[in-house]
This record gives C-alpha cells, sequence and structure tokens, in this order.
C-alpha cells in the first residue's frame, strides 16, 4: 500500500509541478485571438472566454499557483517553527501567553477576511501573494508545532541538555526539531493543500492576479461560465490543482508509515 502511494503521489505531483517549472519555456509566442471555443486552427484544446489559447494558457498559469504556494508554505514554516518552539520551551509563563495570545486572535478571523484585510496593504503579483497566504497560515502553524513541542519540552532529555548547558538553539532546533520531524511532515501535506485554496480563492477574488493573468484558479474562475462550450478550459487546471495537492498529500502519508520491522520512531 506505501509503494503505490509513493507512485501514484509521485505520479499526480510531477505533472503539475513540470507544467509549473518548464510549461512557460514551451508555451512560445501568443497568436491571434480566436472566437471559436473548438478545436482547430492551431488550438488543439481550443480557446477560453477571451479567444486566447487553451494549451498556451495551461502551461503559462503554473507558475503563479504552484510556484506561491511552495514559497508560502515554506514561508510560513519559516515563521511559525521558531515561533511556536520559543512557546513551547520559554521557561517564563508570561513569555508563552504573549506569543502565544495573538495568533488566538488571528485564528478568530475567517482566513478570506484575512486575505482581503491583508491584500489591501500589500502590492499585487506573486511576492504579495506569497507574504499574503503565509501570513495567514503562520498562525494555525505555530499552534500545531507548540501542541507538539509542549510534550517534548517536558523531557527528561530536554532538562538534561538544559544542565549541560546545551544553548537555546541545540535544545531547539536540534532535538526538539528532530522529534517533531514526523508532524511536520504530516502537517506540511494539509499546510500545502491550504495555501492552494488560499492562492486559488484570492486568484478568484482578484486578489494579487490580474482577472485575465495566465493562472490555473483564474482559468477555472473566468471561464466558468462557458464549462458546457469549452470544458477543458476549466477541467484541466482544476485538474492540475487537485492533482498537486492530493499527490503532496499521498507522498507525506507514504513517507510517515513506518517501515518493515522498524516499528514506529519515539
Amino acid at each position: 500500500m506505501t509503494r503505490r502511494r509513493y507512485v501514484l503521489g509521485a505520479v499526480l505531483i510531477t505533472v503539475p509541478l513540470l507544467l509549473a517549472l518548464f510549461g512557460p519555456l514551451f508555451a512560445g509566442e501568443a497568436g491571434p485571438r480566436s472566437v471559436s471555443f473548438t478545436q482547430g486552427g492551431g488550438h488543439w484544446l481550443g480557446t477560453d472566454f477571451t479567444g486566447r489559447d487553451v494549451w498556451r494558457q495551461v502551461l503559462l498559469g503554473g507558475r503563479s499557483v504552484v510556484l506561491v504556494a511552495l514559497a508560502a508554505t515554506a514561508l510560513a514554516y519559516a515563521v511559525a517553527l521558531p515561533l511556536g518552539l520559543a512557546a513551547a520551551l520559554t521557561r517564563f509563563g508570561w513569555l508563552e501567553e504573549l506569543l502565544l495570545r495573538p495568533l488566538d486572535v488571528l485564528l478568530a478571523v475567517p482566513s478570506l477576511i484575512l486575505v482581503l484585510l491583508v491584500a489591501a496593504a500589500l502590492e499585487p503579483g506573486p511576492v504579495g501573494l506569497t507574504v499574503l497566504v503565509a501570513f495567514v497560515a503562520v498562525p494555525d502553524a505555530a499552534r500545531v508545532v507548540h501542541a507538539a513541542a509542549v510534550e517534548i519540552a517536558a523531557r527528561p532529555a530536554v532538562e538534561a541538555l538544559r544542565m549541560h548547558r546545551e544553548s537555546w538553539a541545540g535544545i531547539a532546533l536540534g532535538y526538539t526539531t528532530r522529534e517533531l520531524r514526523r508532524t511536520l511532515a504530516a502537517d506540511a501535506g494539509t499546510r500545502l493543500v491550504g495555501a492552494l485554496y488560499l492562492v486559488s480563492t484570492a486568484a478568484f477574488l482578484g486578489v494579487g492576479v490580474a482577472p485575465d493573468a495566465a493562472d490555473w484558479a483564474v482559468m477555472v474562475d473566468r471561464n466558468r461560465p462557458g464549462l458546457d462550450l469549452q470544458p477543458w478550459a476549466v477541467v484541466i487546471p482544476a485538474a492540475l490543482i487537485a492533482g498537486l495537492s492530493t499527490g503532496a498529500n499521498l507522498l507525506f502519508d507514504a513517507a510517515l508509515q513506518p517501515r518493515p520491522g522498524k516499528g514506529v520512531e519515539r
């Protein structure tokens, strides 16, 4: 079963990643726009609602979704990991409260409202969208890190490291992070799916992405009214986004399965 998950996950995630990374290299120049939704005239998948070639839009539309989601997930963990570790490993209760209470406030606000509020203060574009999605993901990710790290911080091994005057970085980034790797791997798949959802939602709302941008999420949103006339302009980008999400979770799930004869690590 684990091997099947690896294979299926690898297939599902490889296709959208390759299209996102290398698709623009093969997109070529934009040809004349056609008002026909059907195949022909050099448009083997037909054209979208604005007359643009669907296949070319698929080749161009991955970077703004896939790479932004991956970058946002990495940025979220870069902030959430030290924040959650600091709250879990500190011996000062007031510092833990100071770090966690603002996160609780942000978690109480629906993510879409946060998207709209933060977007108003950021410049449109991939960098601003990456920061926006990471900002929304940080509170939940930091809470996951803190909840898992609290149990590790109470272990005798951590107290022994402190007695031997091990530095905070050594305890947090060495021992604790190593013990957290399974939790972080399990959470990473969910966090990536959440980032894809927010990036796509932001595109639907026109936040950070131009309404006519070559973007998979924009393609799905803008071509929905003509689904019966031109299904490929909706089905293909939607399938690529879904494939990336499903493939990532399958790979992380397979990686977390204990190997035969080794059991579950403690």
